[in-house]
This record gives structure tokens, C-alpha cells and sequence, in this order.
């Protein structure tokens, strides 16, 4: 199984991603144009070799023509000591963009339809994040430093670069967060800044040993994305690639990412149960469901079953890695009548698998495909992208999936 292994000890941020993703798929030469094909022609990639402590590795710039322009050569790419969550440099002021205006770049931009999907599910996070903390409508935020080009292209760069990844699994390490205090337009406020700190919510954390801001809400969301797994398992390390941040620390300032194998051993999972005879069927809907994808849950079920004195109700059953065990849990007792839940270890074993997405005379369709211990693959087409096509050309879903298996 191809697993991405993300070792976050100097912290996490949109440019230190895109770094380490290009070089572990050597796309250097390819993201320069990346500005062009969002249609933002006031951003350019410049691409530099630079050194931490020893480690080689190129240095990637996102600038911001109007900023070079109206002052002198200074950029507010990620510092590892400033926000990017819309608290800091009041005069950037004609980068406020709601997420609608985001959305729409991604729309328009000449990218697949998967690295799309992906880059607005980062910013949905981002967005979710600040609407929490700042208790406004997400379609009121206004993004601030996430809107301004450089964080554009961080995100959407990464998230065409993800796509071509092709990873099964994620695994990460504890993350560094720093420590202090940080400057912001609303005064100072506490390292990780709320936002950040919100994305980072049931995921293992240190304030390492130097004080500054070692993640941003960019960093964060990409990660949160990735929905990793917080532990260490053997992997056969193939590739590694490093992604520097712009400060200098005594540490390495850099991203590590590898790319190895785990073959096909048990996954240990917690699985989380509780009993519901008191709970109306309506609330344990999508509102319910999407809580418990946020709180990192990786399955679910709901079944129907008969408890003590004869009354119909609902068993909920939920697998939650261990890291994510406590806020699926609090997810299940804060948005559902029960009292209590019960959770126990289980084993699992998955299939070696891989993505891809496929363009069609019907659109582009993602493709999943396994590989069984005797060696023989089988594919299943993303039912989400059968539903819409079968909208769009008007085509029931069975003969559509009939006719893209005989392509």
C-alpha cells in the first residue's frame, strides 16, 4: 500500500507543502504556469535553491505583483511567525475575497475536476474555521491573507499535486506548533492563533523548544484534508523530499515528506458504539454524519434495532483511529441523546489500492482500483461522480456505469 509519511517537526504552512510536494514529484517546472491557469495574473512563482542546516532543498515563492509593486519587494508569504488567518497587515486590504470569489477561481481554473474538489474542501475548512471562532456566516468571512494570491496557490497547487500523488494512506508524526504570542489586527493573541489552533483540534500537538508560529491555518487545513493517521508504522521509505519555510530557526526550518510502502497488515482502529431508543431519526442525518466526519470518524453505520421493553431504536457503530477516538466520541455525545458510548480496539485489513481520475466523452470520473492478496485488481467508479454525470447527460446511473466499463 503507497502511503505519504508527514513529519511536521518545525511545524506546518501552505508554502512548506507545495515545496516538499514538488520535489517529491519533481514539479518544479510545472507549477511556474500555475498562476496562468488560475487566471491570476498579478502572482508569480519564483523558485530558489536555499539550505537549512545542511539540508538542500529550493525554496518556493509566491509573489504578489500588487504587493512588489505598492511595497518595495515585501511579500507576506508564510513567516512562521505571522497568521495567515485574516489577523495581521491591515494594509492588504484589496486581498479580502469572500469564499464564493475562491470557489469561483477554482472553478474557472484550468485544472482537473478532482484537484478542484480538493482545493475547496481545504478552503471549506479554512472557512468553517474562522466562521467558528469569529461567530459570523461563513459566506460573510472575509478571507484576508487566505484570499491573497500567494495562499491561492499554495492551496491549489497542493491540491493538484495530491491528485497526482495518488496515495492510500496518510501517516504524520506530532506536530510542532511553537509557542508566544502573536501580532494580529485584533491585538495579540496566543500561538497556535485560534483559527489554526480550531484545524488542529484532535490532533497531537508540542510547543517545541524555540518560541514563534510554527503552523498556519493554510498548513493546518491541507493536513486536516489529508485526515492522517498519528502513529508509526514500518514503512519502506522510496522518496523524500523537504519543503523549506521562510524563517530561520536553530532547528531545520523544513517539511519533511516521504512516499514508502506498508504492506498489507492489520490496521489497529477503535470501533465506537452506542444504543439510541430516545433519539428522533431526523437528527442522526447529514448534519449529524457531517459532524462526525469533522471529528475525523472513517466509517459509520446506523442500524436499526430492538432494545430492553420491546422499543425500536438505533445501534450507531463508528471506526475512529485512536488519535481521533476522544472527538468522535464527544461528537456522538454532544450531538445525539446519548449518556454514554462504548469503545473497544479492533483490527482491520485493506486491500493495496490506488485513485486515478479518467476523462471521458461523459466528463471525468475518479477511479478507484484494488488489488486482492491473489494479485487480480478490480475498479469501482466514484459513485459521486456517476450521480452527477448521470444528471448532467440525463442518463440513468446504471447505464452510464454499463457504458464507461466498456470504454
Amino acid at each position: 500500500m503507497k502511503v505519504l509519511y508527514i513529519e511536521p517537526f518545525s511545524g506546518l504552512s501552505g508554502d512548506m507543502f507545495l515545496g516538499s510536494l514538488c520535489g517529491l514529484l519533481d514539479a518544479y517546472d510545472e507549477i511556474l504556469d500555475l498562476p496562468e491557469k488560475l487566471n491570476l495574473p498579478d502572482g508569480r512563482i519564483a523558485i530558489t535553491p536555499t539550505e537549512k542546516n545542511g539540508i538542500v532543498c529550493k525554496q518556493i515563492r509566491v509573489i504578489d505583483l500588487n504587493e512588489t509593486s505598492e511595497s518595495s519587494g515585501h511579500h507576506h508569504h508564510h513567516d512562521h511567525d505571522e497568521s495567515e488567518s485574516g489577523h495581521h497587515h491591515g494594509h492588504h486590504h484589496h486581498h479580502h475575497r469572500h469564499l464564493s470569489d475562491i470557489i469561483k477561481i477554482i472553478d474557472e481554473a484550468a485544472i482537473t475536476a478532482e484537484a478542484k474538489r480538493i482545493a475547496k474542501e481545504i478552503f471549506q475548512f479554512i472557512g468553517e474555521a474562522e466562521s467558528q471562532v469569529h461567530d459570523i456566516p461563513i459566506e460573510e468571512i472575509h478571507f484576508h491573507e487566505i484570499s491573497a494570491v500567494d495562499s491561492i496557490i499554495d492551496i491549489i497547487g497542493c491540491a493538484a499535486l495530491l491528485e497526482r500523488l495518488k496515495i492510500s494512506k496518510t501517516y504524520c508524526d506530532p506536530i510542532c506548533v511553537g509557542y508566544g504570542m502573536v501580532s494580529t489586527q485584533h491585538g495579540r493573541l496566543p500561538v497556535p492563533a485560534p483559527a489554526t489552533a480550531k484545524l488542529l483540534y484532535g490532533m497531537p500537538t508540542y510547543k517545541g523548544d524555540e518560541e514563534g508560529e510554527r503552523v498556519t491555518p493554510t498548513g493546518a487545513a491541507i493536513l486536516k484534508y489529508l485526515n492522517p493517521v498519528f502513529a508509526s508504522p514500518e514503512i519502506a521509505i522510496e522518496q523524500s523530499a523537504y519543503g523549506p519555510g521562510q524563517k530561520e530557526f536553530v532547528a531545520p526550518n523544513v517539511l519533511r515528506l516521504s512516499i514508502g510502502t506498508v504492506s498489507g497488515e492489520p490496521d489497529s482502529l477503535f470501533s465506537v458504539e452506542t444504543n439510541l431508543d430516545d433519539c428522533p431519526p431526523e437528527s442522526l442525518g447529514s448534519h449529524f454524519q457531517d459532524r462526525l466526519k469533522e471529528a475525523g470518524a472513517i466509517d459509520f453505520t446506523i442500524s436499526p434495532v430492538t432494545m430492553k421493553k420491546g422499543r425500536p431504536g438505533f445501534c450507531l457503530s463508528v471506526l475512529a483511529s485512536k488519535s481521533q477516538l476522544e472527538t468522535v466520541c464527544d461528537a456522538i455525545l454532544e450531538n445525539t441523546s446519548a449518556i454514554g458510548v462504548r469503545y473497544f480496539p479492533v483490527e482491520r485489513k485493506i486491500l493495496e489500492r490506488t485513485e486515478e481520475s479518467k476523462t471521458t466523452p461523459f466528463g471525468e470520473f475518479r477511479i478507484k482500483t484494488v488489488t486482492t492478496p491473489s494479485g487480480k485488481s478490480r475498479f469501482k467508479i466514484e459513485s459521486d461522480d456517476l450521480e452527477r454525470a448521470s444528471r448532467e447527460h440525463g442518463i440513468p446511473v446504471t447505464e452510464l456505469r454499463r457504458k464507461l466499463e466498456n470504454l
